[in-house]
């Protein structure tokens, strides 16, 4: 299985720069698995699609102004102002965090570096730009983070956010994500209201997205590819409700790849959800064969991405790229801030 098996080409202007308003009032496309059969919706009709009991299983990460701007020390006069960028990734510790940065090849161990309300140093040394930093500050980390942090926008996004919180969830609650889980960023408050009132169950799970989700495929051999662990949580109560669902033959819609990756993560051998925490590492392409998922709602994701492979594991590859050229032929928007579709 290669790479370039998960290639379509997308034309530069139908990668959404913006996004929409309201939030629902984006595309939807929705793709019926059991005949192939697509219809070309809104997100506001998304109950048009749902039934009373159904559970429909959300992250509620919350992204955080992860991108940061650094002076390497000692200062010079040669030495630019903000000549380091750094991603924070994911916190190992009190004040340590696993990052990406540029230039990297500058960045060795015991390197310092200057944020302005803060100092940091490298402490460990990794692979593709990714290094630990150990941080010194006064005070709350996140409260500097907020004053000095930018929210972590995709580089195929050139247009500046005018308001950092619809690069949130409107259910967004835990701190921790480097990226936004964009397939909920299509919600209103409203429409969730509307979910639960016909009976809907929501179930909370948490999936902090790092470099696993977004880390591009550079193998050409699909299997050779690593996946770069994330952490996630399931707590009881919701892992309760979900294996309830599945116990009575109700359906489990995720909203978004990373809460399929939760919850797949967390079920046993019998398709049963367990409480719990940690990091995983679920790399999910075609011959993955899901244990709790029977629905997705998720964007249009990148060619050859791990994010369009487990799409095509959900619905098989060849009806994931039929999807996509059609998308592509009316005209979707795509990535982060594109509209929807929804597979059941």
């Amino acid at each position: 299985m290669n790479t370039s098996d998960f290639y379509y080409d997308l034309p530069k202007e139908l990668i959404a720069q913006t996004p929409l308003e309201p939030r629902d009032s984006s595309r939807m496309l929705v793709y019926h698995k059991d005949n192939g059969h697509i219809e070309h919706r809104h997100f506001y009709d998304l109950c048009d699609y749902l039934k009373k009991g159904d559970v429909l299983v959300i992250n509620n990460t919350k992204v955080i102004p992860a991108r940061i701007f650094a002076t390497r020390l000692p200062w010079t006069e040669k030495t630019q102002e903000h000549n380091t960028e750094v991603l924070l990734l994911k916190r190992l510790d009190y004040d340590t965090w696993e990052c990406i940065t540029r230039p990297a090849k500058k960045l060795k161990i015991g390197t310092k570096l200057d944020f302005g309300k803060m100092t940091g140093e490298v402490t460990d040394f990794k692979d593709e730009g990714i290094r630990n930093i150990k941080f010194t500050f006064d005070g709350v980390f996140e409260n500097i983070l907020e004053e000095i942090g930018n929210m972590p926008l995709p580089p195929y996004i050139t247009k500046k956010l005018e308001d950092k919180n619809r690069y949130q969830t409107v259910y967004s609650k835990i701190n921790g994500s480097a990226a936004a889980p964009t397939a909920g960023l299509h919600f209103t408050p409203e429409l969730l209201k509307k979910v639960e009132d016909m009976g809907v169950e929501i179930a909370k799970v948490l999936l902090h997205v790092g470099l696993g989700t977004f880390r591009p495929v550079k193998e050409t051999d699909v299997l050779k590819h690593k996946m770069h662990s994330e952490y996630y949580e399931v707590d009881e109560e919701n892992a309760e409700k979900i294996n309830r669902a599945i116990k009575e033959g109700r359906r489990v819609i995720c909203v978004g790849t990373t809460s399929v990756r939760v919850v797949e993560s967390a079920s046993d051998n019998d398709g049963m959800i367990k409480s719990c925490k940690g990091d995983t590492q679920i790399f999910i392409y075609p011959g993955y064969k899901f244990k709790v998922v029977k629905g997705l709602i998720t964007n249009f994701h990148l060619p050859e991405s791990t994010l369009i492979m487990l799409v095509s594991a959900f619905i098989g590859r060849e009806e994931t790229l039929r999807m996509y050229n059609l998308a592509v032929k009316e005209k979707y928007r795509f990535f982060s801030f594109g509209d929807a579709t929804l597979l059941i």
